[in-house]
């Protein structure tokens, strides 16, 4: 049976390609899948070891099989216990998106005010021109890299937990620049608004950007005047994310 694979910020450069169609027979495990590909693309082996994977935009561990037609997406840690789904009623806005656009942070909060809001939290990340994790250095730009898809089917996931959590938030707002950023440019928000201030939504809002920096498939490259670098996370997801 043939699938998909989509390799992902550094993976993809070891593989020297972004997509490949593979043929593989029946109860498949993912983890057979990373000895094939390890031997057909012998300079990606000594990174499948610690690679996440996703098959069908859900994480997969190497004991899953892998079903006919599967899409999967082999990615390291994305760059940086959960609570339970619920649905979010229709009075409340909730909004998600990977976007190449510029964030109007005004317009994004109207979003999500309703006549009964009070109070807004807002987080938003931006892009350093010097950076000191390690030796000091200065950052050109940063490229960022989702797999969309799934990136967005995680964050509806990351709001759902922040609804679960703080039910008296009342709109919530996640999204996520891609493409190439400049220094002083905002790359990410997470936006909670409520009635009142001391509803949890200062937690809520904390709690968004943690949570995306360690299950939405989103990552950063640093380009700066000594060459580029791909920035990975640690934290890895387990069969609860």
């Amino acid at each position: 049976m043939q699938i998909k694979v989509l390799f992902f910020a550094t993976l993809k450069n070891l593989a020297g390609n972004s997509e490949v169609s593979v043929d593989i027979p029946e109860a498949y495990r993912v983890g057979d899948l990373k000895v094939l590909l390890g031997q057909r693309y012998p300079q990606l082996a000594p990174a499948l070891g610690s690679a996440l994977t996703a098959v069908n935009m859900e994480f997969a561990f190497d004991e899953d099989l892998i079903p006919a037609g599967a899409v999967v997406a082999l990615f390291p840690p994305v760059s940086g216990g959960s609570g339970e789904p619920k649905e979010t009623p229709e009075t409340q806005p909730t909004i998600f998106s990977i976007t190449d656009q510029a964030l109007d942070l005004d317009e994004l909060l109207a979003s999500i005010t309703l006549p009964t809001t009070g109070a807004a939290c807002l987080f938003t990340g931006m892009v350093r021109a010097e950076t000191r994790r390690g030796e000091p250095h200065q950052t050109v730009y940063l490229e960022y890299e989702a797999y969309k898809p799934m990136a967005e089917a995680k964050m509806r996931q990351v709001a759902a937990e922040i609804r679960h959590l703080w039910p008296e938030v009342e709109g919530i707002a996640v999204v996520q620049r891609i493409g190439r950023l400049h220094p002083g440019t905002p790359t990410v928000l997470i936006a909670c608004t409520a009635a009142h201030r001391d509803t949890g939504m200062f937690e809520a809002a904390r709690y968004g950007i943690d949570r995306l920096k360690e299950i939405v498939p989103v990552w950063k490259k640093e380009v700066g005047s000594e060459g580029e670098l791909w920035v990975e996370g640690e934290y890895l997801p387990g069969r609860e994310d």
